[in-house]
Formats: C-alpha cells, sequence, structure tokens
C-alpha cells in the first residue's frame, strides 16, 4: 500500500484549518497539503501539487467531499481521474463516498448520474432564456467598437497624418482593432 496524502481546504483566510490537520494526521497521512481558498476557485495551487504529487498505491484523504470538489461533476471528475491513476479517496467524515468501497463507488455513480442530469437542466433551461431573449430582441456579445462612425475618424486621422500610436490612445482601441478599421490600405 502507497502513502496516505491529505488534504484540506478553508474557504476563506479568517477560517482555521486546525480541525481539519488534526483529522487527517490521526487518519495516518504523513503528508498534508492545505490551502484557504475558496471552493469556486478553479486556481487551488495547492490542490495541483497534491494531485501531482500522488503515486499508484496512494490513499488521498480528506474530510469532506465539498473540499476537494468545485462542484459535483468537478468532484466527480477529479476522483475519476484519481482512480485511472490507481489513487484511491477517503472523506473521513463521508466514508460513504469514499472510493475504495463497494458502497462508495455505488454513491459516486449516482451522484454523477445526477450531475449529468443536473448539467442537462441547466442546459435546456438556458437554451429557452437565450430563445426568449432573442424573441426580446436582446442583443448578446459586446459592444461593437468599431461602428461606421469610428472607423471613419479612424480613417480621418490616419489621412490627416496622426500616427497609430495616437490614434489608438484616442479611441482607446487595440493596435489590431486601429489596423483593422484602416483596413488593407492602412
Amino acid at each position: 500500500m502507497g502513502e496516505k496524502v491529505g488534504y484540506c481546504r478553508v474557504s476563506s483566510r479568517d477560517q482555521n484549518l486546525t480541525i481539519q490537520r488534526d483529522k487527517l494526521k490521526a487518519a495516518g497521512c504523513t503528508k498534508i497539503f492545505s490551502e484557504k481558498k475558496s471552493g469556486l476557485d478553479g486556481e487551488r495551487a495547492e490542490l495541483k501539487r497534491c494531485i501531482e504529487y500522488l503515486r499508484d498505491g496512494d490513499m488521498l484523504v480528506v474530510t469532506k467531499a465539498d473540499r476537494l470538489g468545485r462542484s459535483t461533476g468537478h468532484l466527480l471528475k477529479t476522483i475519476e481521474d484519481l482512480k485511472a491513476r490507481g489513487v484511491g479517496v477517503v472523506f473521513l467524515d463521508q466514508p460513504e463516498l469514499s472510493s475504495n468501497t463497494k458502497y462508495g463507488a455505488l454513491m459516486l455513480t449516482i451522484l454523477a448520474g445526477i450531475a449529468q442530469f443536473e448539467t442537462a437542466l441547466r442546459a435546456e433551461r438556458q437554451a429557452e432564456g437565450i430563445e426568449r431573449a432573442l424573441k426580446d430582441g436582446v442583443k448578446f456579445g459586446r459592444e461593437l467598437l468599431l461602428t461606421p462612425d469610428v472607423v471613419a475618424d479612424i480613417k480621418t486621422m490616419r489621412k490627416d497624418g496622426a500616427l497609430i500610436k495616437d490614434i489608438m490612445a484616442k479611441t482607446e482601441l487595440s493596435k489590431a482593432s486601429v489596423y483593422r478599421a484602416l483596413g488593407p490600405a492602412g
């Protein structure tokens, strides 16, 4: 059997990691990665380091599922990725979700089905909302910056000898946008 590696996380700087760390140490973790980051934050550097550290035969130990995943889908993908590498996952406070038992495998399969169903419902609602908004005349996407008036102004400034950097400053447009407005004659 490999190493027991712990991961703990709290959502804000003023929260304390002590309780989670103590539980992970009591469970026999020899290395613990920890961070203070929101679960919604996709940039969790310590989680990334933890996952990179894990090897075939290791066991990732976490107190609760919500400490590991941003969402049900993210949690399940993380567990599947680890499983494919031969790494098990144990949740100390939610043993029914641990990947190393047949009951945990069943619960994770059920959660995967629910996550897939939620994704389909969300996509359906989004499509209905977009359709409704289009019927109501809502315009999607960024506001067009290169309007015909702006393009005419850019061409006039350039014809009058203005430098590209000066046109950029005056119009607050990027160099690419200014050249796009000027066209091939640029």
